[in-house]
């Protein structure tokens, strides 16, 4: 990699900025003071430093964040606000994206890395990787609705889900469920209770696969995922 590309990526400014670092003498690679954004770089291997503090390289980040109600999934929007916005800048220069989508109004566990390959597996259908959610539903789930759940829920385009298991925690007016699912259609949590005559009226993604959320995580917090979880998501690809 390019040293200036390299510098570039780590959020040390544009190409143009980063020319006027490498011209002020503030570049060492290897304790040697460098000009030339051209030389090549490992940057797994060589140590570079700008004003005395070494750059560490990330090749990819791994962020897990408790999604707060009121926010898009998405990356950029000129009306909504997204969960990009609630990144500080030397996360966002690292151009990660989440994988997968939670309503504006749902909440709960959101991945967002800049890892393309891994996104894509996660949310594979083939991989069959759970997603579980929590949710408080207008009306009394019972056994039946298990049972549909289990057989494949038929949506209101007339797509019938893959199967989903679905426990019972309080079966009232105002129902408590948990739910795993391993698709991600368009509201599909809402949409297979609807199928069933009853309507979500609060929902919160726990898990997916073995990658929970913390329970230390406020909404709108984040932080990079542990060595464990990190494991988990990357013996997926």
């Amino acid at each position: 990699m390019r040293l200036d590309k390299l510098l570039a990526n780590m959020g040390f400014g544009s190409r143009k900025e980063v020319k006027g670092l490498l011209k002020k003498k503030k570049v060492l690679v290897n304790n040697t003071l460098t000009m030339d954004g051209s030389m090549h770089i490992e940057p797994t291997k060589d140590i570079v430093e700008v004003d005395d503090k070494i750059v560490e390289y990330k090749e990819y980040i791994y962020i897990m964040m408790n999604k707060p109600p009121g926010y898009i999934s998405a990356t950029e929007d000129v009306r909504e606000k997204t969960v990009i916005d609630l990144l500080p800048p030397d996360v966002r220069r690292y151009h990660p994206f989440p994988v997968g989508r939670l309503d504006k109004d749902t909440e709960g566990l959101l991945l967002l890395t800049n890892d393309g390959k891994l996104a894509h597996q996660l949310l594979s259908p083939k991989k069959d990787v759970y997603k579980t959610y929590y949710a408080r539903v207008q009306g009394n789930v019972t056994s039946e609705d298990i049972t549909v759940f289990e057989q494949g829920v038929t949506l209101d385009d007339g797509y019938v889900t893959k199967p989903a298991k679905l426990n019972i925690i309080v079966s009232d007016t105002i129902s408590e469920i948990e739910v795993k699912i391993t698709e991600g259609k368009f509201h599909q949590v809402k949409r297979m209770f609807a199928a069933v005559g009853k309507k979500v009226v609060y929902l919160k993604r726990l898990r997916m696969g073995e990658l929970k959320l913390d329970s230390a995580l406020k909404p709108g917090a984040y932080r990079e995922l542990e060595e464990e979880e990190l494991s988990f998501c990357l013996s997926i690809k």
